[in-house]
């Protein structure tokens, strides 16, 4: 028997949640959990545990040299470092708007990555 223990990040409780797998890897026991988020949350992050990714991307021509960007829902946490190498790259024309697509499925995700601040053009 394999377990796993957690701080959910399903609310603000952040309770230590325990999960414990059998050899085969199917989650036998999720323990520790007041709410269901947090029951929901263990047994995705052990299964296939998925990120936010937050960075920057560079801007040309704009009242600001950086946009604030995130990928539009989670990717695999294994995508991570793929997804933050691809954004190194990427240099955006003002004006930027919030949501805007800066790179669409990102690293092979299915998942876009959109402006989180606005960025007029400069003058």
């Amino acid at each position: 028997m394999n377990k796993t223990e957690l701080t959910c990040i399903g609310c603000p409780m952040g309770c230590a949640v325990t999960v414990e797998m059998d050899g085969a890897g199917e989650i036998t026991a999720v323990t520790g959990h007041t709410c269901k988020r947090g029951e929901d949350y263990a047994r995705k992050e052990v299964t296939n545990p998925t990120r936010i990714v937050t960075s920057t991307v560079k801007v040309e021509g704009g009242t600001l040299e950086m946009v604030s960007v995130k990928t539009k829902s989670d990717i695999p946490k294994g995508k991570m470092a793929e997804c933050v190498d691809s954004l190194r790259g990427i240099c955006v024309k003002a004006p930027v708007h919030i949501g805007d697509v800066i790179a669409a499925d990102i690293a092979g995700t299915g998942v876009d990555i959109v402006a989180t601040k606005e960025v007029p053009a400069g003058f």
